[in-house]
């Protein structure tokens, strides 16, 4: 199974209504993005965190390594944002090559770190719909709100196929280790080839074999799963709302300052 998809399994949210982890998740993201603020992105990056791993149980080691990898992504692109090439040296560093300088200013210093706030903060209201809400409570969300049903057919078979084509490609890994085949690196890009095209045959006669099955169980066009429904708890709803009133106060605040 894929990690993000173990631990929300193992999750002790996982059995909280999934539409109030899904409109917690959403409502908290868009006023991170609208208020572009570094109060609102650390308010919930905190209670984001707290959630998970408090409330849900997730480790903390664990919640950390995967913040990680949107962290490393992120400093990497306000790279271009901080650093500047000129003739001229700003105020916040500067760094001397011949008549130029690879300089920064304080502002684009100050933007950048508001910029990395808030995707950060952004992706940890994701993780936590992810690490706390099982797939399938996802996509019964989605069809509650209308979503248009090819779009959530589409999300479940892709989801389907993940797990299909990680056992495949891991079972042919397993195999080609087995005979050095990635003894050196001339021989790992060849054997990177085959497992890639061999993938490809094997996914296209999954997906014809999971088709003729879905055929064969009387498939009319919609795929339909078996939901376990928990009913919201008025105490949760509260504290949501509460907490949203406590962003949009605080948000509001910022943009009138």
């Amino acid at each position: 199974m894929i990690v993000i998809d173990k631990l929300c399994y193992y999750s002790k949210l996982r059995y909280v209504n999934a539409s109030e982890k899904f409109i917690y998740s959403i409502i908290t993201l868009l006023f991170c993005v609208v208020s572009r603020s570094i109060a609102v992105a650390l308010l919930v990056l905190l209670a984001n965190g707290i959630l998970t791993v408090k409330k849900g149980g997730i480790p903390l080691s664990r919640y950390r390594k995967l913040l990680m990898i949107p962290l490393a992504f992120l400093f990497l692109s306000t790279l271009a944002i901080i650093v500047n090439i000129s003739r001229t040296p700003l105020d916040a560093f500067a760094l001397s090559v011949g008549s130029y300088y690879i300089t920064g200013s304080r502002a684009s210093l100050a933007f950048a770190v508001q910029l990395i706030a808030t995707a950060l903060a952004s992706v940890s209201c994701l993780y936590f719909l992810s690490l706390n809400t099982p797939m399938t409570d996802i996509l019964l969300v989605l069809r509650k709100i209308h979503c248009p049903e090819l779009v959530i057919e589409l999300m479940m078979l892709i989801y389907r196929f993940i797990f299909v084509l990680m056992e495949i490609s891991s079972a042919i890994s397993t195999s080609q280790d087995s005979r050095l085949g990635n003894k050196d690196y001339k021989t790992s890009l060849k054997s990177f080839g085959a497992l890639a095209s061999v993938l490809l045959l094997r996914a296209m006669k999954k997906s014809n074999a999971l088709y003729d099955a879905m055929e064969s169980r009387c498939y009319d066009g919609k795929l339909r799963v078996l939901n376990e429904n928990y009913p919201p708890k008025a105490n949760e709803i509260m504290y949501i709302v509460l907490f949203e009133c406590f962003l949009l106060g605080v948000t509001i605040w910022r943009l009138l300052i």
